[in-house]
């Protein structure tokens, strides 16, 4: 059986957390405990004097020139992590406008998977205690540090969050993958543009992300929730009456822009 955890609630500029998607809300995760450990199955965060180290310094000064640009301007609305905030990131990928308060399905899945990696990510930062990059080497931030206090690099919890957003929705709409996959590529970079992450980070997320996703993958709870937000989501994209996102171009171009 599923251990049950509490999620806290969600605020605007939260970065140390999967937010809280069910306020006060007794919530579960997909996994049995102690069925997965990401501390293990991540490489160990870079230390100083090794290149991968190095590296993110590197990538840290190279990228602060993002920051005053449309594409720091999507890094710092990145920021939001609420279930709002994401379904807006996400529907110009998915080619619907994504309502949540129309697709509770959906956000018991998403909410669920959230919890479930979020607390991977949460045990494997404590256990690194990764520096984050304005903490080793002066730079702009689109995020005010005071936010982050008591919070470690690695692996980056909003890449997480973000890469299973991709990954579910990938699955819910594979028609829609690319362009779902690559703005979950993008939300994660956006933690590097914003200066709050190292680069190291963000691949440690993704691995966090998609090694949650692949053991929930075996287990029946979460076959049978993906089922139900499969048909719900697939009701709301043949629904004419489901509105179109907006300025998609616009973003698609600078969810493309390289940042390195």
């Amino acid at each position: 059986m599923a251990r049950p955890v509490f999620i806290a609630a969600a605020v605007a500029v939260a970065a140390v957390a999967v937010p809280a998607l069910v306020m006060g809300q007794q919530m579960g995760t997909y996994l049995p405990g102690g069925s997965l450990d990401m501390i293990r199955i991540l490489p160990p965060a870079p230390v100083r004097g090794d290149a991968r180290y190095e590296n993110d310094r590197r990538v840290f000064r190279d990228t602060r020139h993002w920051l005053g640009t449309p594409r720091g301007d999507l890094a710092t609305r990145d920021v939001a992590l609420g279930v709002n905030a994401m379904a807006d990131a996400f529907s110009c990928s998915l080619g619907i406008k994504l309502d949540p308060n129309k697709a509770p399905r959906f956000v018991k899945l998403i909410t669920m998977a959230g919890a479930t990696a979020n607390a991977q990510s949460q045990a494997a930062k404590d256990y690194f205690k990764r520096l984050r990059p304005f903490q080793i080497d002066q730079g702009k931030t689109c995020q005010p540090p005071d936010q982050l206090k008591g919070s470690y690099d690695y692996p980056s919890g909003h890449t997480t969050w973000g890469w299973t957003w991709a990954l579910i929705l990938a699955n819910l709409a594979p028609d829609r993958a690319t362009a779902i996959l690559t703005r979950g590529r993008a939300y994660g970079e956006s933690r590097v543009v914003c200066g709050v992450h190292n680069y190291s980070a963000i691949e440690a997320g993704r691995i966090t992300a998609s090694g949650t996703y692949a053991a929930e993958l075996g287990q029946p709870e979460f076959q049978a929730d993906l089922a139900a937000a499969r048909a719900e989501l697939a009701a709301l994209r043949a629904d004419p009456a489901t509105p179109k996102p907006e300025k998609c171009g616009a973003e698609a171009s600078l969810t493309a822009l390289p940042i390195l």
